[in-house]
């Protein structure tokens, strides 16, 4: 009987935003370039999944998604839905896959349980299956002491010990090491492994909206990602090119599909009075922008950085501090590591700050003459741990795995919140 061809599930945790799924989906399409007899299904919750294409390998199932009201705290996209029921929907349908799929691998995005422990009944399963259990995670979450409050809190620390066998840390300590100063064990320790950051590659069939005038030259792309919390950004820099028309350098502004529809109109009503600036929402391909920009002006999240680095690009990051401290730390050791500038968003009131800041891109060195060995080698090692995992097979642990002595409870109400 001919082998099953090897199977892997990856569990995208985008409650906010796109960071989690793009990711995902580039670690999917690595995969699948890597070995073509890979199948891959991806769950998500994005709204706006079906606009990304995949590979004839890669499919996904969308769960109900949610709306994040603030720092771990949820509401169901459909008003007519608790919290409590959309978490066990999402819950149900994530392990009822888990059985159905019956991956060698379920490899979970930053969050060790899932939104509100949704994830834990399919982790119990797979565990008992010899399923290859791997936690990924960006470079940094956030500072050691909100970390451990919240780990604590949804019962992380506990599924890192029970449930995991490998955790892949998608970037170098010389940025950050997300799991210095919260106290895991040295188990835990033991298990992970930084991979490098994810290169991203142009993507030819990438279309772009024509007002977006790609070939012209020369431009400084400015990208909010998502575009939720990137305001501040898009109208600093208008406000830039308003007081300052002759920067001398276009403007390529990408708004992000989940900013609000009133600042979207805005920010293109005032784009279209300057001739040095182009608007567009959402591009599902960003890539193009990226290949041919002259600069970048981006706020600070992971995915944003890993093309910086992919594509060479000069950067100004005007990074977020709250809720998280995330963006802030990685764009400040990469300042000190000269990979980009900062520009911090206490000076936002001077327009001249940000306009200056634009004006020296082209000019300003790029990430590669920092010469970090490695840095871009995260897609590389997965591939390689991945061919290890399924070459190696499964184990079935059913046995070797006690329940009863698990030092992992269920998950509580206040662990969910």
């Amino acid at each position: 009987m001919k082998a099953r061809p090897p199977r892997v599930l990856i569990y995208s945790h985008d409650t906010y935003g796109l960071g989690h799924l793009r990711r995902c989906r580039v670690i999917a399409q690595a995969l699948v370039a890597h070995r073509p007899d890979i199948a891959i299904l991806l769950v998500a919750g994005s709204p706006v999944v079906g606009s990304f294409s995949f590979p004839p390998q890669v499919d996904f199932i969308r769960v109900p998604g949610v709306v994040k009201l603030g720092a771990d705290n949820y509401a169901p996209s459909n008003p007519g839905l608790s919290i409590e029921d959309l978490t066990e929907i999402r819950s149900a349908v994530i392990k009822k896959t888990a059985e159905i799929f019956d991956p060698d691998i379920f490899l979970v995005d930053k969050e060790p349980l899932g939104m509100r422990g949704e994830v834990e009944a399919s982790l119990r399963h797979l565990k008992t299956t010899g399923a290859r259990l791997v936690l990924g995670l960006r470079d940094i979450m956030d500072e050691p002491s909100r970390l451990v409050e919240e780990w604590t809190r949804k019962d992380a620390f506990g599924a890192l010990e029970e449930f995991y066998d490998d955790i892949w840390i998608y970037g170098l300590p010389e940025i950050c090491d997300p799991l210095e100063g919260i106290g895991v064990s040295d188990r835990v320790r033991e298990k992970a492994v930084f991979t490098g950051y994810l290169h991203r590659a142009d993507e030819p069939s990438g279309a772009l909206p024509d007002r977006i005038r790609i070939g012209e030259r020369p431009f400084v792309l400015v990208t909010t990602g998502g575009g939720g919390d990137g305001t501040m950004l898009v109208d600093w820099v208008l406000r830039a090119y308003e007081s300052d028309p002759a920067i001398g350098v276009r403007a390529k502004i990408v708004l992000g599909p989940f900013m609000e529809p009133g600042f979207q109109a805005d920010f293109q009503r005032r784009a279209a009075k300057l001739d040095s600036v182009d608007v567009i929402t959402f591009a599902a391909s960003i890539e193009p922008l990226f290949e041919r920009a002259e600069g970048v002006v981006a706020m600070g999240g992971y995915n944003t950085f890993c093309e910086i680095l992919s594509f060479d690009k000069p950067a100004v990051v005007v990074p977020r501090r709250q809720p998280r401290l995330e963006q802030y730390i990685r764009a400040s050791q990469a300042e000190e590591l000269g990979l980009l500038t900062m520009l911090l968003d206490d000076r936002v009131d001077e327009a001249s700050a940000m306009a200056d800041a634009i004006r020296a891109l082209p000019g300003q060195a790029r990430p590669k003459s920092a010469a970090i060995p490695g840095i871009l080698d995260g897609l590389k090692t997965i591939c390689e741990r991945a061919d290890a995992y399924i070459a190696a097979g499964r184990t079935k642990r059913v046995d070797a795995y006690d329940w009863k002595r698990a030092s992992l409870r269920p998950i509580s109400k206040a662990g969910m919140a």
